[in-house]
C-alpha cells in the first residue's frame, strides 16, 4: 500500500528526529494530564484560553497520541500535523508577550524549545517517518 501519505523518504537519520519529536510531545501530554496545576488546565487558565479544562485534556491527550505515532513512525505526517498546530498556537498564547516585553533576542530565547519542535515537525510532515519507521514498512518501499 503505497500512498503518499505513508510514502517516506528512506533515510536512516530521521529516526533521530522522530525519537526527539516524540519524546518531547509524549513526555509533554503526560505532563498536562497528571499535573495540571502546573502543566496543563491551571496553565490554560492562567493564560486567559476559554474552557481550560477540556483544551488541557485534548492538547494533553494530542500530544501524546501523535507522539508515540511519531515515535512508532506510524502515520507520520499526519501525527505532525496536530502538533505543529500546538506549537503555533503556544507562540501566539505564551510568546508573544515575551517579543513586546524582552524584544526579538529575549523572544528567541524564550522560544528555543518551541521552535526547534516547530521545525522538527515540519521535517516529518515533508520527509515522513524515515528508514526505520511502521509507515515505510506498510509502504512497502
Amino acid at each position: 500500500m503505497n500512498t503518499p501519505i505513508l510514502r517516506c523518504v528512506p533515510s536512516r537519520t530521521t529516526i533521530i528526529i522522530r525519537i526527539m519529536v516524540g519524546v518531547v510531545f509524549l513526555s509533554e501530554g503526560l505532563q498536562k494530564l497528571i499535573i495540571p496545576e502546573v502543566r496543563g488546565a491551571e496553565r490554560f487558565r492562567a493564560l486567559g484560553l476559554p474552557a481550560p479544562e477540556f483544551l488541557g485534556h485534548l492538547v494533553g491527550c494530542t500530544e501524546m497520541v501523535c507522539g508515540l505515532l511519531i515515535l512508532s513512525g506510524f502515520l507520520t505526517r499526519l501525527a505532525a500535523i496536530p502538533l505543529m498546530i500546538i506549537m503555533l498556537t503556544a507562540f501566539a498564547a505564551t510568546k508573544a508577550d515575551i517579543y513586546v516585553n524582552e524584544g526579538f533576542w529575549g523572544f528567541m530565547h524564550q522560544s528555543r524549545t518551541d521552535w526547534a519542535m516547530f521545525w522538527g515537525c515540519i521535517f516529518l510532515f515533508i520527509k515522513g517517518g524515515g528508514r526505520w519507521s511502521l509507515d515505510n514498512k506498510i509502504a512497502g518501499v
